[in-house]
C-alpha cells in the first residue's frame, strides 16, 4: 500500500482525526508516556485496570496520523479486555509489522490490520507500534515490579 493510499484510508481517517479515546481517564491506575523521537509522537497511555481487566483506557499527546490512529485502534481492541489478552493483541500487532502474522491473527486486530503493510515504510514503522510498544512496557512493568514506580517515564497513579 503506497503512503498516499495509506493516508487516505477512510478507517485511518477516522481514528486519525476523531479518535473515540483521546483525553485524559477520571481514575486511571497505570500511565506511561511513549516517546518516538524520530517523527516527534509523544504520547501518555492511561489504562484503568480493575480485576486484571482493562475497564477503560486512554491515551493524550500528539503525533502524526499514523501514531494516534494505530493507537485509538489499539484502545478499541483492548477495553473490556483482561491484561494477557491486551499483551496478546500486542504480539499479534508486531508479528504483523515483521510480516510473521497469519491472515488469522490478523483478522483477529480488526481495524488494526489495515496497517500491514507499513513494513515496507521504514520510516513509518515506529509511528505505528508506539502505543503497542507503551502498552506492552506499561503492563510488563507493572508485573515485574508489582506497581507503578515513578521515573523518568512513569506517572504512578494510586489505585
Amino acid at each position: 500500500m503506497a503512503i498516499n493510499n495509506l493516508y487516505n484510508n477512510g478507517i485511518l481517517n477516522e481514528h486519525n482525526l476523531r479518535p473515540s479515546h483521546k483525553g485524559k481517564l477520571e481514575n486511571p491506575t497505570m500511565i506511561l508516556e511513549g516517546v518516538n523521537p524520530t517523527c516527534g509522537d509523544d504520547i501518555f497511555l492511561e489504562l484503568q485496570i480493575e480485576d486484571d481487566t482493562i475497564v477503560d483506557a486512554s491515551f493524550s499527546g500528539s503525533g502524526c496520523a499514523i501514531s494516534q490512529a494505530s493507537t485509538d485502534m489499539m484502545l478499541d481492541l483492548i477495553i473490556g479486555e483482561d491484561k494477557d489478552t491486551a499483551l496478546d493483541f500486542a504480539d499479534k500487532f508486531m508479528r504483523m509489522i515483521r510480516g510473521e502474522a497469519s491472515e488469522e491473527d490478523i483478522d483477529d486486530l480488526d481495524e488494526a490490520g489495515i496497517l500491514r503493510d507499513i513494513s515496507h515504510m521504514p520510516a513509518r514503522v515506529k509511528c505505528a507500534v508506539l502505543g503497542w510498544r507503551t502498552l506492552r512496557e506499561m503492563i510488563e512493568k507493572n508485573e515485574t515490579e508489582g506497581s507503578a514506580h515513578a521515573d523518568h517515564e512513569e506517572c504512578p497513579v494510586n489505585s
